[in-house]
């Protein structure tokens, strides 16, 4: 493949994000126009892909090395080449004539599938959001085949929680953004030193802003570079040493430049939370000094904070991990010495939760296994879904021992390196699970996730889930409460109950490391360290970019103080297979 063309004159180059955001657009209006799943997949697979590439997409292009990425053949590839030639493709444009816009927000309703937003869209000529409402508000939305009053009901509930969430940004979003921002800031003569701060960098799971901190000799000159940066909407309101605006499909961004020396005030105040800022801003006060957004002063003299650690030590104290920095209580423990050791991503030793070309990944195992011994890995659990679902190709037990067995011949040819003989089993509607005992029973760890009926009721969910807890093949139970941050609620359940049948079991939880899910929370992973219950963390990848997801869930479990004894992937694969059930 030759030397791709680059973007046409005076078009500013997409960047990684906003492709992505094109390419996750297509994949939603297939999706409405009632498309083949695979499709919608790979399109959906592609944006991720792109989303969590180390480098410019546009270089890569330019390199002709398009269809070495995960997923990505001919079609796909020179749809992706169109648009970063011309900003868009005549493709997405047809889909786009051919579907309102406001139906894709019309998705983000919990309850309201694709299939349904076609179908509202044709029977009552919904279009967006507001025609929803006004619909459900009529009670036009009972008279539409399969829904109801209940669920016309609940789709009213729905609106009124993404019309709540609407100002803030997933974390999958936010973070990949904050940090192509940060670099494309780092290239500049004018800075010296470039972090993420805010939400983003206390990794929440949601953010009002991707926040960053800059500093160089000339603050002036950062934030007018700041503004000069492609991508904005439009330029960027800017004051003293600081710049806002919104980039891309939307997203607000916020940038504040300071002077070398007050860096690391700055960066703390900005990463926040306000709780921690305020009980710092006390701790100075009782100490004799006084803290402000101006930096740190001592006798009336401001003293020089390069980093946040110099802060730290002339408080008089050791240097707060962000992720604790929540509620302010976090500095009397600093000032008791009771830091809690939290889980490194060096800690890590192995993944537990991948899909390969098997069912519905892009990848073969013998790639996802070498793209998790090259993060230097010791071991990787293939858990491929089961045969329940039939559009993620998911495998009956002749296909799953087929697998096992070319997972024995994996492990032959990679040793030390080890592969685990594994499966996402699927709790069907009753908590039977999906594949028989003898077949699960032959494998080295099981994950049961619930991937259909998210909508039955607390009571049924939980008993649903129990039965699940309680087979002796269980290891762990995958992404418990099946939500998808901005797009799908949490299903009803009782945690208590779950988490009691866990601790007793000895069945563990997943943290599930992908951006869009973070299932379970820090809250529930806090709750069930507290109750003696074991997590585990998986990316859920689907492509080897993917495995780089982890770091999500160590956010995570960092978020939820959890420490290397409290995590099975820190475990060697021995000491793994020796801690299972069955």
């Amino acid at each position: 493949m030759g030397q791709a063309a680059g973007p046409e004159q005076g078009l500013t180059p997409l960047t990684n994000l906003e492709l992505a955001d094109l390419l996750e657009e297509i994949g939603d209006l297939l999706e409405l126009k009632g498309d083949e799943g695979f499709r919608v997949r790979a399109y959906r697979r592609a944006a991720r892909v792109v989303r969590g590439l180390g480098e410019p997409v546009q270089r890569v292009a330019e390199e002709g090395r398009l269809r070495s990425l995960p997923g990505v053949g001919p079609a796909l590839a020179a749809k992706i080449q169109e648009m970063l030639t011309t900003g868009t493709s005549q493709y997405l444009e047809k889909l786009r004539e051919e579907i309102p816009p406001g139906l894709r927000e019309v998705m983000l309703v919990p309850g309201v599938g694709p299939r349904t937003a076609a179908l509202l869209h044709s029977e009552l000529g919904v279009a967006d959001l507001e025609s929803l409402e006004a619909a459900a508000r009529a009670g036009r939305l009972r008279s539409v085949p399969r829904l109801g009053l209940r669920r016309e009901e609940a789709i009213l509930e729905g609106v009124a929680r993404v019309r709540a969430r609407g100002g803030l940004v997933p974390l999958a979003v936010a973070r990949p953004l904050a940090l192509e921002l940060a670099a494309m800031l780092a290239r500049r003569s004018e800075v010296v030193r470039v972090e993420v701060a805010g939400s983003v960098r206390r990794w929440c799971e949601t953010v009002e802003a991707v926040v960053l901190v800059a500093a160089g000799p000339d603050p002036a000159r950062i934030v007018e570079a700041f503004g000069a940066l492609p991508g904005f909407r439009e330029p960027p309101e800017r004051s003293a040493g600081r710049a806002r605006g919104r980039w891309g499909a939307g997203v607000p961004v916020e940038l504040e430049a300071t002077l070398p020396e007050a860096f690391g005030v700055a960066l703390v105040r900005l990463t926040g939370s306000e709780a921690h800022w305020r009980r710092l801003e006390e701790r100075a006060q009782g100490r004799g000094m006084r803290l402000g957004p101006a930096g740190l002063c001592v006798d009336g003299r401001q003293v020089p904070c390069d980093g946040e650690d110099e802060l730290y030590r002339l408080l008089g104290l050791p240097p707060i991990p962000p992720e604790l920095r929540e509620n302010g209580h976090e500095v009397e423990e600093a000032a008791a010495g009771r830091l809690p050791r939290l889980l490194e991503p060096s800690d890590i030793r192995g993944d537990l939760h991948v899909h390969t070309d098997w069912s519905d990944g892009t990848a073969s195992l013998e790639e996802m296994a070498i793209a998790a011994r090259s993060r230097g890995y010791e071991y990787l659990a293939i858990t491929d879904h089961s045969r329940s679902l039939a559009f993620a190709r998911g495998l009956d037990v002749a296909r799953l021992r087929g697998q096992a067995e070319a997972v024995a011949a994996l492990n032959h040819k990679l040793a030390p390196f080890r592969v685990l003989a594994g499966i996402e089993v699927d709790i069907l509607a009753d908590g039977s699970l999906d594949l028989p005992d003898a077949a699960l029973a032959e494998l080295d760890f099981v994950i049961a996730s619930v991937h259909s009926r998210m909508r039955q009721d607390r009571v049924t969910m939980t008993a649903r889930l129990l039965r699940a807890i309680a087979s002796p093949h269980v290891d762990v139970i995958g992404h418990l409460t099946g939500r998808l941050i901005g797009e799908r609620e949490p299903c009803e359940l009782d945690h208590e109950a779950v988490l009691e049948a866990c601790a007793a079991s000895g069945t563990a939880l997943e943290i599930n490391a992908s951006p869009h899910r973070l299932d379970v929370d820090r809250c529930l992973a806090r709750q069930a360290r507290d109750r003696g219950v074991t997590l585990t963390l998986g990316t859920d990848a689907h492509d080897r970019v993917s495995l780089e997801d982890m770091a999500f869930g160590v956010g995570t479990a960092r978020r939820a103080r959890l420490g290397p004894g409290e995590v099975l992937n820190t475990l060697s694969a021995d000491e793994l297979l020796a801690c299972r059930k069955g």
